[in-house]
């Protein structure tokens, strides 16, 4: 199971899918919403618009459109309240739910952002463990051996990921 760590814009990655960390309206945002959206041009909107809104720990696949990748999977995550009102599970389901729409396509290779992290406030440690955890599990269900990438925007995001991962840094 290749599941890496990498630095870099998630909007770049040739992967078969990347995920969008989504607001339930699947509206263009900030953070990497909004730069998904620039460099996959407007037709992304546009495809997204009958699909919304998408609950809180649930994901949709558009196409890429001028995106490397051949898919766009629009995960929403769910946002910060301490912790008691079950932002793990959720936080999992976005992972899994992502997986699941890459295999309905015969897709191979995904790149995840880290999901919730931005403006949804979910603490970067605690969300780096979820996510790791979940798709170590996911793929081992699943028996499968897909490309997994969690492409971060920054050196401390990268260091906690290659942590979770179990990686020497």
């Amino acid at each position: 199971m290749p599941i890496r760590a990498w630095l870099g814009d998630i909007t770049e990655l040739p992967t078969d899918a990347i995920v969008n960390a989504a607001n339930e309206a699947l509206t263009p945002g900030g953070g990497v919403c909004g730069a998904i959206h620039r460099a996959a041009g407007p037709d992304l909107w546009e495809a997204c618009r009958p699909l919304a809104p998408v609950p809180t720990g649930r994901a949709v696949r558009t196409p890429g459109f001028r995106l490397p990748a051949r898919f766009v999977i629009h995960a929403v995550g769910p946002r910060w309240h301490g912790g008691g009102q079950g932002e793990a599970a959720l936080l999992a389901s976005c992972y899994r739910e992502s997986l699941a729409r890459l295999r309905e396509v015969g897709g191979r290779s995904i790149a995840f952002p880290a999901i919730s992290t931005g403006i949804f406030g979910y603490p970067p440690e605690e969300a780096t463990a979820v996510a790791v955890a979940t798709v170590r599990d996911d793929l081992a269900a699943h028996g499968d051996d897909l490309d997994v990438v969690f492409a971060c925007f920054d050196d401390a995001m990268l260091a906690r990921y290659r942590r979770a991962l179990g990686e020497t840094e």
